[in-house]
């Protein structure tokens, strides 16, 4: 497996050239083999929710074009008529059918031309440039991280098309959910929030800055599946008093009564995943559930989502060495043997797979799984600024988009760590999101 690299300056220039043409050949792997089907399953959309396949495959080229050619390298637009259908923010997911876009062929050729021009770029950049773009090769982790995001978008894709193929079973390691507490202790005190140091960090993860919480108790695992369905069991989706005012309408208006691609048969529940229907494993996290349906687990199990800032010092904060990780277990670069990441099986792993990825207050995988919905809105850090472009973050800070942390067994190892934010708004659910829950400790608690 390739290294993260979000620890470039401690490589010299000639080596981390090396690991960058690395990772763009690994992520462009992974482009071209979530593309690989059929012409008519790329250029339909199987969702409003989503762009059609082909649509993803030539943005991420466009995307590149934009910050490494033009941006970083100076080099003359290979496609400027194309950069508008290709603008996310100018044109919704539900409108991009609608658009002259590339078909499949054509886009292949495109993001080849555009990657091949990236390593020439990649060739002659000097990473001491004070451009904040070219330090560190920062524009390259920009469009391995971004890359990466669209191939697990690609993902939720090829799952809501019901197309089989992508049911990878992997070697995970066996669930362990009963060797240690349910809760975990987080003492008062003062942590590290965010980043400052890290060159390949967005602009929401910084700057670096002091929070101080009161003690609380959170989660040692992610829910179960079990845990879920006994919520079910009990009535929780009919229970109005539990749920958020506009997730219950939400909730009524959908007739939504059970994770996304669930189903009741008989005694048991199923779920379909990636064309396949089968039991709903017990020992697995809960995944496919929206913010609304988490809040209202977390309330009927006496408990609320952690907030983004106890997620975090939960996940990465070492008490004992005074300072953040860049991971729960330390800065050791992710491996299978730390947490589930990278597509090495098309599910979550079982509860307490990952022992030897606990955080150092007993969390264990936090990292991989599910995204986990957090109860925090999306806003910018003290000291807050944009870079390189204001719709990255900026424009979604407020509150209509929540905050999710960890990344999920899609997410690649270059594009997670204890800081990375993701967001969306709380209906969402074809994403890879679960949640693990918290609550405040009493007086006599806190330790």
């Amino acid at each position: 497996m390739v290294s993260n690299l979000d620890a470039v300056t401690d490589l010299d220039a000639g080596r981390l050239k090396e690991r960058i043409a690395a990772q763009l050949l690994t992520v462009r792997d992974r482009s071209l083999a979530y593309t690989s089907a059929e012409d008519d399953v790329l250029l339909r959309q199987h969702s409003t929710l989503m762009s059609p396949l082909v649509w993803d495959l030539a943005h991420i080229g466009n995307y590149e074009e934009l910050w490494v050619l033009r941006e970083a390298g100076g080099i003359t637009p290979l496609r400027p008529e194309i950069d508008d259908i290709y603008d996310a923010f100018k044109h919704p997911r539900k409108d991009r059918p609608s658009l002259p876009i590339l078909g499949p062929d054509e886009a292949r050729r495109y993001i080849g031309g555009v990657r091949g021009r990236t390593l020439d770029v990649l060739d002659a950049i000097d990473f001491t440039d004070p451009d904040p773009l070219r330090r560190a090769g920062f524009v390259f982790g920009l469009v391995i991280q971004h890359e990466h995001q669209h191939d697990e978008t690609m993902l939720a894709t090829l799952q809501l098309s019901g197309r089989p193929g992508l049911v990878r079973e992997g070697d995970l390691p066996a669930a362990r959910p009963g060797r240690g507490p349910d809760e975990v202790l987080v003492p008062a005190g003062p942590f590290q929030m965010g980043t400052s140091t890290l060159p390949w960090a967005y602009d929401n993860e910084r700057p670096a800055h002091r929070v101080d919480l009161p003690a609380y108790w959170i989660d040692r695992l992610p829910v179960g599946n079990a845990a879920y369905i006994a919520f079910i069991e009990a009535g929780g989706y009919d229970d109005e008093r539990l749920w958020d005012p506009a997730g219950w309408r939400w909730r009524t208006e959908g007739a939504i009564s059970a994770p996304l691609f669930w189903s009741k048969e008989g005694d048991g529940w199923w779920r379909t995943r990636f064309g396949r229907t089968e039991p709903v494993p017990p020992d697995e996290p809960v995944q496919h559930v929206s913010w609304y349906e988490a809040d209202a687990y977390a309330r009927w199990a006496g408990k609320r989502l952690p907030t983004e800032a106890e997620w975090e010092k939960a996940c990465g904060w070492d008490p004992a060495a005074g300072r953040a990780r860049r991971y729960p277990w330390g800065d050791t670069e992710p491996h299978p043997g730390l947490a589930n990441l990278g597509h090495l099986a098309a599910r979550p792993a079982p509860l307490g797979a990952f022992p030897g990825g606990a955080g150092a207050y007993g969390t264990e995988q936090m990292i991989g799984e599910v995204w986990e919905w957090t109860g925090s809105w999306f806003t910018g850090y003290p000291g807050f600024r944009s870079f390189p472009y204001r719709e990255y973050s900026e424009v979604f800070f407020g509150q209509e988009y929540r905050v999710l942390r960890g990344g999920s067994w899609a997410a690649d190892p270059a594009a997670v760590r204890t800081t990375f934010r993701n967001w969306d708004y709380p209906i969402r659910r074809q994403i890879f999101t679960g949640f693990r829950c918290a609550r405040t400790a009493a007086p006599g608690e806190a330790g």
